[in-house]
C-alpha cells in the first residue's frame, strides 16, 4: 500500500468521502455527516488528508486532520481534529486504518498541534475498537454531535 497526501476536493478523496457518507446513513438512518468542511481546512499546515492506494493505483482508505482551537463546540487550544477515516469493505482488516491514523498523528504533531479528537458514534464499534487499542480515551464531547446520544468522543494527546 503507497499513503499519500492529497487535497480534500481530489477526484479518488471525494469519491471515499462520497462512501463513508453512505455507509453513516446506512448505519444511522440519516443523511451523513453533515458536518461543515471545507478543502481549504485540510491544507498544511492547518491540516492534512490522506489516501492510501493498492497495487493497482484503486484509493482504498482515507482520513484527515484538521486545526481546532477553543470554541463555543467544544474544542481546546492545540486540537488536531480527525475528520473521514474509512477503508473500503473489501480493504478492511489489512491495517490501513492504523497506518493512516498513525500517519495523521505523526503530521498533526510535526505542525505544533497537542491533542488529537475524535467524533464517532455507537453504530461504528470498529472505528471505536481502533481508537480505544490506538491510546484514545472518551472525554468531554464536542463538535457538531456533541448533544447526540449516539456520539462517542475521544483523546489523545500528541
Amino acid at each position: 500500500m503507497n499513503i499519500r497526501p492529497v487535497p480534500f476536493d481530489h477526484p479518488d478523496a471525494v469519491k471515499l468521502n462520497d462512501q463513508v457518507q453512505l455507509e453513516y446513513a446506512e448505519r444511522y438512518g440519516d443523511e451523513g455527516d453533515l458536518t461543515p468542511l471545507d478543502p481549504s481546512m485540510f491544507e498544511p499546515p492547518l491540516g492534512r488528508y490522506l489516501l492510501a492506494y493498492d497495487e493497482w493505483e484503486r484509493a482504498t482508505a482515507t482520513g484527515g486532520w484538521r486545526t481546532q482551537n477553543e470554541n463555543t463546540e467544544g474544542y481546546s487550544d492545540g486540537d488536531a481534529e480527525l475528520k473521514r477515516m474509512y477503508v473500503i469493505p473489501e480493504a478492511r482488516g489489512l491495517g490501513l486504518a492504523r497506518r493512516i491514523l498513525a500517519g495523521l498523528e505523526d503530521d498533526a504533531r510535526a505542525a505544533g498541534r497537542i491533542r488529537m479528537v475524535l467524533e464517532t458514534g455507537t453504530m461504528q464499534p470498529e472505528a471505536i475498537a481502533l481508537y480505544v487499542s490506538s491510546g484514545y480515551e472518551p472525554c468531554t464531547k464536542f463538535g457538531l454531535y456533541r448533544n447526540d446520544p449516539l456520539s462517542r468522543c475521544f483523546a489523545k494527546p500528541l
